[in-house]
């Protein structure tokens, strides 16, 4: 039998609170942070609430569970800005004028606007996994109220629309960079104060690559379509291709038909979901894995021009100096006197 929350929109609190009455199960609560684990006798995982300064509150969830649940938010007179990552199994979204759904590595950001209800149903026997953050504007606006007038103008709109009088709705595709901070938030080893502060950061790092993302898609002239589930899946390929790889030159050509696809459909897979080009992508972590090689290794700067799949040492320190400010050989020298520094 399918469950369902009915949810206020003025804190994400609620969900939990609310949650782990109509699963019969209890939560814990530490400091700004509330928790509960799904009763093993309707599945297992986790839902996850925790809310910081300035109105922004996220939940985080990875469970698998034996019955369908719905999370069903009341219409209200005043609404927050809400954005949903999917991460995992398939969410369907339902409000007033969309009925949609949410594949993974897909995302929706809304406000249901006066008097509009929202509902999100999670599939059973699935595992599922999202990151859901929550942005009271109110509050919120102290935070942006010195860059008024600097942020872009669709963006600014959204948050200066304090009490959500408006009714909003985008669906857009997740960069894959914003995955690889959900995993840090959800795998975070510090605890107490240390851990608020990183995981304040984390959810701020999600929320800006996300809006930037936004920004681009609403000003670019041609709207890119959401990609397919299996092109997502074959760029995922590509990019474990590149890391595997990154000591060779990789041919995008012949990238774009090891994992099934088109180069063109590959490139732009790569626009939509990095905002770069494969080649881009593929220099930037060439040196990006240089410049761990430069601190943890013994190899000198030639031998890690030839590990990265780079030919000239001269062409290697030109990216390096782009992409870092100063040369292989100065970050070397600065990395040195850093550990030989008494502690």
């Amino acid at each position: 039998m399918a469950k369902t929350a009915i949810i206020k929109h003025d804190s994400i609190k609620n969900i939990v609170l609310e949650l782990s009455k109509v699963l019969n199960t209890n939560y814990d609560v530490d400091n700004n942070e509330l928790c509960f684990d799904l009763p093993k006798n309707i599945g297992d995982g986790y839902f996850r609430s925790i809310n910081f300064d300035f109105g922004v509150e996220v939940l985080i969830a990875d469970f698998y569970i034996k019955e369908e649940i719905s999370l069903v938010f009341e219409k209200e007179k005043i609404n927050p800005l809400k954005i949903l990552i999917n991460l995992e199994a398939p969410i369907a979204f339902k409000s007033k004028n969309n009925n949609i759904k949410l594949n993974r590595l897909e995302s929706v950001m809304s406000s249901p606007g006066t008097n509009e209800s929202q509902k999100f149903i999670f599939s059973k026997n699935k595992p599922t996994t999202f990151f859901y953050i929550q942005i009271n504007r109110k509050e919120f606006e102290s935070k942006i109220e010195q860059f008024i007038g600097e942020i872009n103008e669709n963006l600014e709109t959204l948050l200066r629309d304090l009490n959500g009088i408006n009714p909003f709705f985008y669906q857009g595709y997740l960069s894959l960079d914003i995955a690889e901070i959900t995993e840090d938030f959800k795998t975070c080893e510090f605890t107490d104060f240390m851990q608020s502060v990183y995981l304040e950061g984390k959810t701020y790092e999600i929320l800006m690559t996300y809006l930037q993302l936004y920004v681009e898609k609403t000003n670019a002239k041609n709207n890119s379509k959401l990609l397919r589930q299996t092109t997502i899946e074959k760029i995922e390929k590509a990019v474990l291709i590149i890391n595997k790889e990154l000591d060779v030159r990789i041919n995008v050509s012949a990238l774009a038909k090891r994992v099934g696809l088109n180069q063109n459909t590959l490139q732009s897979g790569f626009k939509q979901l990095f905002s770069t080009s494969v080649n881009e992508y593929i220099r930037d972590h060439k040196i990006e894995y240089a410049k761990n090689l430069l601190e943890n290794s013994e190899l000198n700067i030639t031998e890690i021009t030839y590990k990265i799949g780079i030919s000239s040492r001269s062409y290697f320190s030109k990216l390096f100096r782009e992409r870092y400010g100063i040369t292989p050989k100065q970050y070397v020298s600065q990395s040195r006197i850093k550990k030989t520094q008494p502690v």
